[in-house]
């Protein structure tokens, strides 16, 4: 690892406007993350403001719909925070001012059991029906499958081809996805054009893209890199952590053994690349903003 300079590694000083833009990736402890910028608007003093719930969620969108969601994203007044399940979505490919970008991310796997038991838990269906009386409620047997049952048995939705390309509110195995954009060529699963364009959005657009599994790390970067909105982080999560941590838990989620994880991971390749590249991109930030200038400037061997 070379040239650990601060400057390089922050996208922040990018922005063109005092707002910063969570595309949230489902499933990676973003409701926290919610919650504490909830309560940072109130200590920093900016808008807090988030999409509301839909009946179907689309997070990848035609152009027009792109350049709407990003007109009325530039509309909001400085400083604010802005909150969306959605694509990364170029703000200048409209002619309009670039926002801080920020995301975090999750090992792929583990995301995608969380995914399982949660849209299956309870309390979701509770939520949703009282949102929305009209949905239908889904069949006992789909609710009643269990992970490990469905990856051993090949049932079609634990089945993670290769290049395939599963449209819909129900396919979030492309984490990537969250990055790489709203065209077709991102959306099948695990390739190398997908994965490329992921991590060159993150290393030119985003400020910070936090990594669950390195939850200290991640505020810690926020902080430093983005302090209008992110001072005082830290303490924040340090005092309400027992409560913050409880946030959108599922208790109804049971083990999955390292045997069934592991024939996932084989073909979840490119998405696991994906996650330990923004992993590094993370761990770098750190020690740029943590290390003695004289080391940053130098080289590290």
């Amino acid at each position: 690892m070379s040239s650990l300079n601060e400057r390089d590694l922050n996208n922040t000083r990018k922005a063109q406007m005092d707002l910063v833009f969570f595309n949230r990736v489902p499933k990676v402890g973003s409701q926290t993350f919610m919650e504490l910028l909830r309560r940072l608007s109130e200590r920093n003093n900016f808008q807090f403001h988030r999409d509301a719930v839909q009946k179907v969620e689309t997070i990848r969108l035609a152009e027009d719909q792109q350049q709407e969601m990003a007109e009325v994203i530039s509309e909001l007044p400085e400083p604010s925070v802005f909150i969306k399940h959605v694509c990364f979505t170029n703000f200048t490919k409209f002619n309009l001012p670039t926002p801080i970008y920020l995301n975090v991310v999750r090992d792929p796997v583990e995301r995608v059991i969380s995914w399982f038991y949660y849209v299956r838990a309870p309390w979701y269906f509770v939520e949703r029906k009282a949102a929305f009386p009209d949905l239908p409620l889904p069949h006992p047997g789909w609710l009643k499958k269990d992970f490990e049952t469905c990856v051993l048995s090949g049932d079609q939705e634990c089945t993670y081809t290769q290049g395939v390309t599963v449209e819909g509110i129900g396919d979030h195995r492309r984490q990537s996805l969250f990055f790489c954009g709203h065209d077709y060529e991102c959306t099948p699963f695990n390739t190398v054009g997908a994965l490329e364009r992921a991590k060159f959005a993150v290393e030119q657009q985003y400020a910070v893209v936090g990594v669950l599994e390195d939850l200290n790390t991640t505020l810690s970067v926020l902080e430093k890199y983005v302090p209008r909105f992110f001072e005082g982080v830290r303490n924040i999560y340090a005092t309400s952590a027992e409560y913050l941590t409880k946030i959108n838990k599922n208790n109804f989620k049971p083990p999955v053994s390292e045997h069934v994880k592991d024939i996932v991971r084989r073909n979840f390749t490119n998405e696991i690349e994906f996650y330990q590249f923004c992993r590094q991109r993370l761990h770098k930030q750190y020690l740029a903003a943590h290390l003695p200038q004289r080391i940053m400037t130098g080289s590290l061997n």
